[in-house]
């Protein structure tokens, strides 16, 4: 025999006007390539970083090798990678690594 329940079922929730995200889009550089879009600040909320504020070196360094999880990682490669270009000398050719530079 079944039994009736005492407590009513509760009702759904019903969900607040979320903020739309905000996306910022950027403009392929070659041909063949796509446009990239990402969301601006989505690394400093991944990190707890007030917006507006850089972000410190070793939350950087332990973001890129993943402790803040695998979307956190993501983004600061993205970051370092794209937005802010490669600073370590950039990439080389293959002639100019054997020496073949003019």
């Amino acid at each position: 025999m079944a039994t009736k329940r005492s407590t009513p079922k509760p009702k759904a929730k019903t969900k607040a006007a979320a903020k739309p995200r905000t996306t910022k889009t950027l403009a392929p550089k070659g041909a063949g390539q796509k446009p990239i879009t990402f969301r601006p600040g989505g690394l400093h909320a991944s990190l707890g970083v007030p917006s507006g504020q850089p972000i410190p070196p070793g939350k950087m360094q332990a973001a890129l090798s993943g402790q803040y999880g695998p979307k956190a990682a993501a983004q600061a490669r993205f970051a370092k990678n794209v937005l802010t270009g490669l600073q370590s000398g950039g990439a080389r050719t293959k002639g100019a690594s054997r020496g073949r530079s003019r």
